[in-house]
Order: C-alpha cells, then sequence, then structure tokens
C-alpha cells in the first residue's frame, strides 16, 4: 500500500508539471491573439506548479527506483535547494503584489 501512495506522489508531480506546460502554451496563445498578461501572476499560474511538480517527482521517484544511496541523497539535497528557492520566489512576488496593491501614503 505504500508503494501506490509513494507512486502516487510522483504521478501527482507529473500532472502538475504537465499542468505548467499547458498554462505556458496558453499564455502564448493568448500573447499571439494580443491579449496583455497579468505578469504578477505569471509566477503562480506557470511557474509554481512546475517547480512543485519537479519537487515531489525529485523526492519520491529516486527511493522507488531502488537507487543507490548517494544518488537518493544528492536528489534530497537538490530538493531542499529547489524548496528554498520556491519559497524566495514567492514571498518575492507576494511583496510585489502587496506593494501594487497597497494604497500610496501621502508621503511619497
Amino acid at each position: 500500500m505504500l508503494r501506490f501512495m509513494d507512486w502516487s506522489v510522483v504521478a501527482l508531480g507529473c500532472a502538475l508539471v504537465l499542468v505548467s506546460l499547458g498554462i505556458r502554451w496558453w499564455e502564448r496563445t493568448e500573447v499571439r491573439k494580443g491579449k496583455s498578461l497579468d505578469q504578477g501572476m505569471r509566477f503562480f499560474r506557470a511557474w509554481l506548479p512546475l517547480l512543485m511538480g519537479l519537487g515531489m517527482i525529485s523526492a519520491r521517484l529516486p527511493s522507488l527506483l531502488l537507487a543507490p544511496h548517494p544518488v537518493v541523497m544528492i536528489m534530497d539535497t537538490l530538493n531542499s535547494a529547489l524548496t528554498v528557492t520556491v519559497v524566495i520566489l514567492v514571498l518575492r512576488a507576494g511583496h510585489r503584489i502587496s506593494r501594487t496593491r497597497s494604497p500610496r501614503t501621502l508621503g511619497r
């Protein structure tokens, strides 16, 4: 049963990667039609699912494929670096969005 749950995490990661690629394809067709995109939300629509999907795949797949211990440790390290990167990007995007939506103060 545990193997099924691990493989379902990998499948969900693959689904997130495919959703991200579909969103990027959709954005390109919208730009060709002449519509402008909200650049502030682009990270949350296209890049966040891609990074989350890659993190989910890299967290489970090496151990499911019975990779040697050094390979599993390298993938865990890369997954930790990816997690830190996603947190930093989310904080930057959140700060940028909150800064653009906050009312202007009189001193500026």
